[in-house]
């Protein structure tokens, strides 16, 4: 795990056995700490831009089809919009070799790889002026891809193509316009500083799809929230893409929202992490982060130093935390009930065995690209996320690069169906990778 320790200051590292015990080890990058990128202050970025640049987004990969050297690697954006950020890699994770330089960028950039088209994708924060009154201007993403990861990501501003945002179907949080402090906006459908945005945007490969968290920023501006020391409301909202570019996202309902209350952990500022999530056997597990903020801390207090609170040492920024929620694999969405489900055509190479991931009964039939019927499963009855069907004496390898649809009689739930090789594998991505239980 690569972390922020202290907001806005340093990166740290630390390890663990099982995903939830983690142990800091001591490094010998700075003696007693487990510090990887010291921020100093007083470096000049012309003169060495990782020590210069003051961690505000950093987004770390395992690539395991790189050489040992380039296994790890690190897109490390700071706030500052005219410099932008570097990239680097690592054998180890831990010792770090800056590669170059990328183009301009606000706070909050990320990155990600698509493994279906190769590409290393990022995330750029943006503004843009939008003359669609269905989306919002205010804190938007801009998208650059490039075949390299460190060669060719210097992008130019004309260079970045417009990309996502919030529109109106996301809505600003009542939560927290009760406040005092928050009086005098207008409706928060027209006051620019009271309108939802889009904070951030993460995306991984999982199985056949980009798994992407859409991180809703449900509107005001830092001062609001920092003049009470609590931190910004932003939720996750999952969304999908066949391409990487063109996400959907059919249901609004966050997936992990904030929790709204004074004590909470995740009392806002919910924000994604790079990598998505983990295959951990039958479960996903999705780590995320979020703050409690300190309210003692909040910039209209009275006193010494009241003056001196900007938006960085406000309780804003206060009880950074890393959490974890667990879902079932595959668990984003379901057919439930009890009918029937046609497929459009598929084809694939290479399979051997049909698997499905259902709750409750199951049948499948399978059907020629003129409807004409193949095979008849047995039906299966009972909870599996990975349950291989049964189709007697009918050899599913036989269907390899032939064009076919699927009936799925369903009375129950249904998530998902795939075909594997013979090694039971389905081909698919692997997110931040597979758990070894």
């Amino acid at each position: 795990m690569w972390y922020e320790a202290g907001w806005l200051h340093t990166l740290a590292y630390a390890e663990s056995a099982d995903g939830i015990n983690w142990v800091r080890p001591e490094l010998d990058l700075v003696p007693g700490t487990n510090q990887i990128l010291p921020f100093d202050p007083e470096v000049k970025f012309e003169d060495s831009p990782l020590e210069a640049l003051q961690p505000d987004s950093c987004t770390f990969f395992i690539d395991y089809d790189a050489p040992k050297e380039e296994r790890y690697k690190m897109a490390h954006h700071g706030p500052r919009w005219a410099v932008g950020g570097v990239n680097g890699t690592s054998a180890d994770g831990i010792h770090w070799k800056i590669h170059g330089l990328t183009g301009p960028g606000g706070d909050r950039c990320s990155a990600f790889y698509n493994p279906f088209r190769k590409k290393w994708v990022f995330s750029i924060r943006s503004d843009f002026t939008n003359k669609d009154p269905y989306f919002y201007e205010t804190r938007t993403r801009d998208y650059f891809e490039s075949d390299s990861f460190t060669e060719g990501i210097e992008w130019k501003f004309e260079e970045r193509k417009r990309w996502l945002a919030a529109d109106i179907e996301d809505e600003s949080d009542p939560y927290m316009f009760s406040t005092t402090c928050l009086k005098g906006f207008e409706d928060p459908k027209t006051d620019k500083n009271a309108m939802p945005g889009l904070y951030c945007v993460d995306a991984i490969g999982y199985e056949s799809i980009m798994l992407g968290m859409f991180e809703i920023h449900r509107g005001l501006n830092n001062n609001d929230f920092g003049d009470r020391g609590v931190p910004k409301i932003t939720e996750l909202i999952p969304m999908y893409s066949r391409d990487g570019f063109n996400f959907s996202r059919p249901n609004r309902k966050p997936l992990i929202w904030a929790s709204r209350y004074d004590g909470a952990w995740d009392r806002g500022y919910v924000q994604s992490v790079g990598g998505g999530c983990i295959i951990h056997g039958d479960e996903l597990w999705i780590y995320y982060s979020g703050f409690s903020g300190d309210e003692s801390k909040a910039r209209n207090l009275t006193g010494k130093n009241a003056q001196e609170l900007d938006d960085f040492y406000t309780g804003m920024y206060c009880g950074g935390a890393t959490g974890i929620a667990i879902l079932r694999r595959d668990g984003f969405v379901s057919m439930n009930g009890n009918g029937t489900l046609l497929t459009r055509k598929l084809e694939f190479t290479d399979k051997k065995t049909m698997g499905i991931n259902a709750i409750g009964k199951v049948k499948a039939e399978i059907l020629d690209k003129n409807g004409n019927l193949l095979a008849v499963s047995k039906e299966f009855n009972g909870d599996s996320t990975n349950y291989t069907l049964d189709f007697g004496d009918f050899d599913i390898s036989t269907l390899n690069c032939k064009v076919i649809r699927i009936k799925f009689y369903v009375d129950g739930k249904l998530f998902a169906f795939g075909f594997a090789d013979e090694n039971g594998d389905y081909g698919g991505a692997h997110a931040a990778g597979i758990a070894d239980i």
